[in-house]
C-alpha cells in the first residue's frame, strides 16, 4: 500500500497530544538523512493547517506545536520552517477551502515518498551486493532444535514447491503478519487505515482534523490526483486484503466537505484501498493515541520481530535489527547504512543531473509530469528508461491520459522488477489499479505489451486479467 506522508502526524498527536518527542525528533533527523541521500526518492512537500473559529487546535496553541516541530527539527532552512498567514493570505492559497469563519493558518515543510518505490529501490540495492531476494514465498513453519529456531520450511506461491532453508538468525519484519504468529499476537496492535483518491485540488498538501472525532487526516497531491485519508480504526480482521467500508467512504467524504468549498460525492471517488499497521500494544482506548516507536521483541526461540515504527524511521530501525542480529552472529562491525546513497541516487550533482534527464525526456517527447514522476520513481536509471524510448518513440505516450506514467516505464518495470502477476505491475509497481478505473480493454492491451516479457500465454493473459478487474 501506498504511504505517503512521513512526519505530518507529529504536529497535532505525537509532539501536541502524546507528547513523544523522541519519536518525534528521531523522524526529522531521519527525514533530514533522507532528503541528503536519496534526493529522487524523497522530496520536499508543504502541508497547509487552515484554522477556523471551531478548530480543536486554535491559532497560538497550533503557533506554539509548529515552532517546536522546527526546534525538533533544529531550525530547518526556510523551504522546510513553518509560516503563518492571516485570514485573506491563506484563503487565497487554497482557495478551494471554505472561508466562512476562517482566522487565518499555517504551512510547514515536511516531505513524500512513495513507500512501494522506496522498498523496491532498497532491494534492488541488497540484491547487487549478493543478498538473495524473493518474492510470492511464504513462511509455513519454523524449524527447531533445542527449543531455538535453526530454519524454516518456505513454499513458492506460484508452484506450490516447499523447501528447507537453515538460517542462523530469524527475523520477522512483515508488518500486520506478525499477529498471525503466536507471539505477535501478545506484542501487537492492529489498526486499519483508509485512503481515497480523489481529483487533484492542489501542488500542496493539507493537515486537517475531522470534526466527527478530532483525529487528523490529510489531503495529499499524489501521481497528479489527492489522497484523503486516513482512518484509523482497531483491526481484528484478515490482514490479507483488509478491504474499504462503506463506513470508511462515508467518514472521510464527510471530513473532507467539513472544509471543501465545493463538496465531494462519492461519484468523485477514483479509488481506494486499506492497509493494516502494527502498532506496539498499549492501553490506549484509540490507536491513534498509541505511540508509533518502534522496538525488537525476541522470542524464546530465538526469533526476532519488528514491532511498530514508522516509514520515516525505518532505516535507522533496520539498522538496530543489523547490529542486533550481527552481535549475536559475533560481527563486531557496525551496519554501515548510515550516510549511505540509496542504490538508484546519481552520483553527479542532483540538480544539474535532474535537468539534463528532463532535458533528456522533453527531446524524446516526454510531457513534463511524467517526467518528474519518471525521476522519482527511478532515480538514475531514469537514463535506462529513457533509452528504450530512443529506440521507439511510442514508448513516451501515458499509459493513462489522467496519469504521469508512460508505457517506457511500465515495460522497464516489468523487465526488472520481481514481477510475477499483473497486479504486482499495477498495484506495487506503477499505482495504475489504485490512482486510474483501467476497464478490461485496458488490461488486456497492458498483458499482452508484457506478456513476451514475462512468458505469459493465451491462458495465462486472461488470469492475470481477472485478478485485476473488480
Amino acid at each position: 500500500m501506498l504511504h505517503v506522508d512521513f512526519t505530518a502526524r507529529g504536529v497535532l498527536q505525537e509532539a501536541l497530544e502524546t507528547f513523544d518527542f523522541k519519536l518525534v525528533r528521531k523522524a526529522l533527523a531521519e527525514r533530514q538523512m533522507l532528503l541528503e541521500v536519496a534526493p529522487h526518492k524523497v522530496w520536499p512537500l508543504r502541508f497547509g493547517v487552515p484554522v477556523y473559529r471551531d478548530s480543536r487546535v486554535g491559532k497560538l496553541r497550533m503557533q506554539a506545536g509548529l515552532t517546536l516541530y522546527d526546534a525538533l527539527a533544529g531550525w530547518p532552512a526556510k523551504a522546510l520552517a513553518h509560516r503563518a498567514f492571516n485570514r485573506k493570505d491563506f484563503s487565497g492559497r487554497f482557495r478551494f477551502l471554505k472561508s466562512t469563519a476562517l482566522k487565518g493558518g499555517f504551512t510547514y515543510g515536511d516531505a513524500q515518498t512513495d513507500d512501494a518505490r522506496l522498498v523496491l529501490e532498497l532491494i534492488n540495492g541488497a540484491q547487487k551486493i549478493g543478498v538473495v531476494c524473493v518474492n510470492h514465498c511464504r513462511l509455513t513453519a519454523t524449524t527447531e532444535e533445542s527449543g531455538l529456531a535453526v530454519g524454516a520450511t518456505v513454499q513458492d506461491q506460484p508452484s506450490g514447491e516447499q523447501i528447507q532453508v537453515r538460517a542462523r538468525q530469524i527475523i520477522h519484519t512483515t508488518g500486520q503478519w506478525i499477529s498471525s504468529t503466536p507471539q505477535g499476537k501478545s506484542w501487537c496492535r492492529m489498526s486499519k487505515g483508509v485512503h481515497l483518491v480523489m481529483p487533484c485540488i492542489s501542488d500542496e498538501a493539507l493537515l486537517l482534523t475531522a470534526p466527527q472525532d478530532g483525529r487528523v487526516f490529510f489531503m495529499i497531491p499524489w501521481y497528479g490526483m489527492t489522497l484523503l485519508g486516513t482512518t484509523d480504526e482497531d483491526y481484528r480482521g484478515d490482514v490479507n486484503p483488509a478491504g474499504v467500508e462503506p463506513g470508511d467512504i462515508g467518514y472521510l467524504l464527510s471530513a473532507a466537505n467539513h472544509y471543501l468549498g465545493r463538496a465531494w460525492s462519492e461519484a468523485d471517488i477514483v479509488g481506494s484501498y486499506a492497509g493494516v499497521r502494527v502498532m506496539q500494544q498499549g492501553d490506549a482506548e484509540h490507536p491513534s493515541q498509541l505511540s508509533r516507536d518502534w522496538q525488537l521483541r525476541t522470542a524464546g526461540n530465538g526469533v526476532h520481530y519488528s514491532v511498530g515504527g514508522k516509514l520515516t524511521s525505518a532505516r535507522v530501525d533496520a539498522g538496530h535489527i543489523v547490529d542486533t542480529v550481527c552481535a549475536r552472529l559475533g560481527v563486531p562491525t557496525p551496519c554501515a547504512t548510515n550516510n549511505r546513497l540509496f542504490p538508484w541516487t546519481p552520483a553527479a550533482d542532483y540538480t544539474a543531473w535532474c535537468a539534463n534527464i528532463r532535458q533528456q525526456a522533453e527531446q524524446l517527447g516526454v510531457d513534463e509530469q511524467s517526467s518528474v514522476w519518471l525521476i522519482r520513481r527511478h532515480g538514475k536509471r531514469a537514463a535506462d528508461v529513457l533509452a528504450g524510448i530512443a529506440a521507439d518513440a511510442r514508448l513516451a505516450l501515458r499509459i493513462a491520459p489522467t496519469l504521469p506514467l508512460i508505457v517506457a516505464d511500465l515495460l522497464y518495470c516489468a523487465r526488472t522488477e520481481m514481477v510475477v502477476h499483473l497486479d504486482d505491475l499495477l498495484r506495487r509497481r506503477l499505482p495504475l489499479l489504485i490512482l486510474a478505473r483501467p476497464d478490461n480493454d485496458m488490461l488486456r492491451d497492458i498483458a499482452h505489451r508484457v506478456a513476451p516479457i514475462l512468458g505469459w500465454d493465451v491462458h495465462t493473459v486472461n488470469e492475470e486479467i481477472q485478478r485485476c478487474l473488480p
